[in-house]
């Protein structure tokens, strides 16, 4: 497996995240989908600290384009080039608003790549996860693939989600089934950094 090169730590972007002020429902949106990214990398064979970062960075423009959704991952490039990462993470960073009508820049773009697909699954995923786990009290830990395939297929739940999106896995050649394992797991790792039990 070839390591990919990363300009800053972990430490480092997660420091960077919240000095910008990003609340804590949009870092636990980060924090899931680093975890899910780490494992979908390392069932795929690539570099988790690389998957694992656009995940984590993937929405660093946010604290500024939550209101201004047409710079949504267009005000990333400065913000990310100033510490150090170069334009193949940027392009990867960026393709999760590919074809968004919101973002008229990168209407046109088309993901090509599997990290790309991966991460618009992920952090597409990590909303149905979230708000079901919720419903559910919090609880994570006994969620089960049955469970959330139901919710996948109620479109009255999390209407927000893009259910496309998600499916955009299967691009990598992961079964939707085989990836809500994996990213419950995933999130399972981490539910007491992000306030899940």
């Amino acid at each position: 497996m070839k390591k990919e090169n990363l300009p800053i730590t972990r430490n480092e972007a997660f420091e960077i995240l919240r000095e910008m002020n990003q609340n804590d429902f949009d870092m636990t949106h980060y924090l899931e989908s680093e975890a899910i990214m780490k494992a979908l990398a390392k069932k795929l064979g690539k570099d988790e600290d690389y998957w694992g970062m656009v995940g984590l960075l993937h929405d660093v423009d946010w604290h500024s384009t939550k209101t201004d959704l047409k710079n949504h991952c267009i005000h990333c490039v400065e913000i990310l080039r100033e510490h150090g990462f170069d334009d193949h993470f940027i392009e990867i960073v960026q393709s999760h608003a590919y074809g968004h009508d919101a973002v008229p820049e990168l209407r046109e773009h088309t993901r090509l790549h599997a990290i790309e697909h991966s991460l618009v699954a992920a952090e597409t995923l990590t909303g149905l996860i979230y708000t079901y786990a919720l419903m559910r009290d919090g609880r994570v830990s006994d969620m089960t693939v049955k469970g959330l395939k139901k919710k996948f297929k109620d479109k009255n739940f999390a209407k927000g989600v893009d259910r496309e999106l998600i499916t955009e896995i299967e691009e990598v050649g992961i079964e939707l089934g085989e990836f809500f394992e994996l990213a419950i797991n995933a999130v399972r790792g981490i539910k007491h950094e992000i306030g899940l039990k």
